[in-house]
């Protein structure tokens, strides 16, 4: 069985055959080059990138310096492992080199069996890698996979159930209270998706930076949490749908913090959705804002089933759901991996006390820096 694919990059011929029949005579496919151009050349002209780079560090035209730059430019071989053969006299260019992401060197004149084994553990260590990156994807893809098929196909087997409903009513014509019942289920799956869409976008947008910037625009005093919590409710139909009594508790005097609105408001109707899915139906839900030491605390209380000890940490985790299948609730497991990522955008952190059978409170905990903190509402 062949071994993995070696580009050899050397100026000097004599070495260059030499090391090309050692990694050959070891089982290894081997591609060479004479210099760093001469390298993109046969890079570009592989169908699949060489598994591992050796290149000398001094050489014409293009050095070893030069050509790793230009191998880490291209997203297509940037993962490639990457190690430089360096006379005793170029320790200087080795740590250059190390500082643009080589992974190892070999100092000439070496021995066959220390390049040998350099060039294996290089490459059992990538193969590591990439079985952990490999594991982790497919666990997010299963997780994408399973909730696409149930998230998304129910509300759209409302919509297109109920819309088919309408537009082929039978034999006979449909009363004003069926098509109103019809028109509702659309609109109830409609807003579903739309709402699963929307965190998808959040969700990405936390976890791709994007969020971050939109951040740093858009952040500002904030002298009243009241709207925040007046808006979340309103964007959560299920308070009304599921006879929720809500009530919110704010102090009279809270300090004026940095932060933005929308996207706090977009936390605390993510938590309020979360409090009326897990609570019986009409059970009271409470929330608001509390100063607990330097902090701004916003925070949402249900009533509902709780959360054992040992699951606190991993519900924050994207896509991550307690007992999914036993439970059957709706949701995608984005909600609080979201609440999170918004915390974290405002410098804060979240919180959860929780105790099975009794119910939830959890936080976004804001800092309030020392010049915010002389102003109160």
């Amino acid at each position: 069985m062949q071994k993995a694919k070696v580009l050899v990059v050397e100026d000097d011929i004599h070495l260059l055959e030499g090391i090309h029949d050692i990694l050959e005579l070891d089982g290894y496919q081997v591609l060479t080059a004479e210099n760093g151009i001469n390298g993109i050349e046969v890079l570009q002209a592989q169908s699949s990138p060489p598994d591992l780079i050796v290149s000398d560090i001094m050489m014409p035209k293009m050095d070893g310096i030069q050509f790793l730059k230009e191998v880490r430019k291209e997203n297509r071989w940037f993962s490639i492992p990457f190690i430089f053969l360096t006379a005793k006299g170029e320790r200087a260019d080795v740590h250059r080199g190390m500082r643009l992401g080589v992974d190892d060197y070999v100092i000439k004149p070496y021995d066959p069996s220390d390049l040998l084994v350099k060039i294996e553990s290089r490459l059992e260590r990538h193969r590591e890698i990439n079985r952990v990156y490999n594991s982790g994807m497919a666990t997010l893809k299963r997780q994408i996979l399973t909730m696409l098929n149930h998230e998304f196909r129910t509300p759209l087997t409302f919509v297109v159930a109920y819309a088919d409903m309408l537009n082929n009513p039978g034999e006979q014509e449909l009363s004003r209270e069926e098509m109103i019942s019809y028109i509702t289920g659309i609109t109830a799956g409609a807003d579903r998706l739309r709402n699963l869409i929307e965190n998808f976008i959040l969700l990405v947008e936390l976890e791709t930076d994007s969020a971050k910037q939109t951040y740093e625009w858009r952040k500002g005093p904030i002298a009243s949490v009241e709207g925040i919590f007046k808006e979340a409710q309103e964007r959560v139909k299920e308070v009304e749908a599921r006879h929720h009594n809500v009530t919110v508790s704010i102090p009279s005097e809270i300090q004026i913090f940095t932060g933005d609105v929308d996207y706090l408001t977009s936390a605390i109707a993510l938590l309020l959705n979360n409090a009326c899915k897990f609570s019986e139906e009409g059970a009271p839900i409470e929330m608001g804002a509390t100063v607990e030491g330097k902090d701004v605390v916003l925070w949402v209380t249900d009533h509902g089933r709780g959360i054992p000890a040992n699951e606190q940490e991993q519900i924050w985790e994207s896509f991550y759901q307690i007992d999914r299948a036993l439970n059957e609730d709706q949701g995608a497991g984005a909600g609080l991996a979201i609440v999170k990522g918004i915390a974290n955008l405002h410098g804060g952190r979240v919180g959860l006390e929780s105790k099975p059978g009794e119910g939830s409170t959890f936080k976004v905990i804001l800092p309030v820096t020392e010049t915010e903190s002389a102003g109160v509402m």
